[in-house]
């Protein structure tokens, strides 16, 4: 049950929240009682999604705001103080994936960089630049979305070095913070219905007997190990990878069921 005053009062700033996992982070922390900045770099997309919880009664406001681009993400941080009074929550969920070419020698370095520069840097800079916000808070937390990429092989070079790279941040962020009252996590999904997946039905088909718990996962089963890690429920929570796979990563179906089927 969702409980409506969790972020009463907070001011949060949720970046690449136009659409998926990231609309579906702001939507929870907007019904529990948050006052969203809604970031992304296609503004009217995040546009639509703030003006979509302002009819359901919920505080929320839009912002462009690029990851790669610092001035961006520090006018987006001043923006949430402006605006709400506080930087309470930072959740990061930008990312961006540049499929593989098909032999690793191939790989051009644009790509490489810009997976990076959005997935990995880009919350180096959000969380800097919202981290002197979220102490003076006294309940500050920041929690980040990296992937089961990070984890184990399913392709994707720069992205994966990427999503893996923000295990070491959070851990080392989370030590950092810790003095500061600022709690860092990181939650590790698992294949989710998003936009990215939009004709594509019959691989998420293929994928889903790969999953113990029966199903690929949904935007809201994110959003709500974030609401999770970002309240208070989770006072004593903090360095810490919450995976949120349906046990894609702790079971191996596959080779169970070649055991089963040889």
């Amino acid at each position: 049950m969702t409980d409506h005053t969790r972020f009463a009062g907070h001011g949060v700033l949720v970046t690449g929240a136009a659409r998926g996992i990231g609309a579906a982070v702001a939507r929870r922390l907007a019904e529990e009682g948050g006052r969203v900045l809604v970031t992304d770099r296609h503004l009217p997309e995040a546009a639509r999604t703030a003006a979509g919880l302002r009819q359901q009664g919920f505080a929320a406001q839009a912002l462009a705001c690029d990851v790669a681009d610092r001035t961006t993400v520090e006018a987006a941080v001043a923006h949430t103080v402006a605006e709400f009074g506080s930087l309470d929550v930072l959740v990061n969920c930008a990312a961006h994936c540049t499929p593989d070419v098909p032999l690793f020698e191939d790989d051009p370095d644009e790509g490489w960089a810009r997976d990076l520069d959005i997935t990995l840097s880009g919350v180096h800079r959000c969380c800097r630049a919202a981290l002197p916000h979220l102490a003076a808070s006294g309940r500050g937390a920041i929690v980040s979305i990296s992937s089961v990429n990070g984890l184990q092989d399913f392709g994707n070079h720069a992205y994966s070095a990427a999503k893996a790279g923000l295990g070491s941040l959070t851990r080392t962020l989370a030590g950092h913070a810790a003095a500061r009252g600022v709690r860092v996590n990181l939650v590790v999904p698992g294949t989710v219905r998003t936009s990215a997946w939009q004709g594509r039905d019959d691989e998420l088909d293929a994928v889903r007997p790969l999953y113990p718990l029966g199903r690929i996962g949904e935007p809201e089963d994110v959003a709500a190990a974030v609401a999770f890690l970002a309240s208070r429920d989770a006072a004593w929570i903090t360095g810490t990878t919450l995976v949120v796979d349906g046990g894609l990563t702790a079971v191996n179906t596959g080779f169970q069921a070649a055991l089963r089927h040889p």
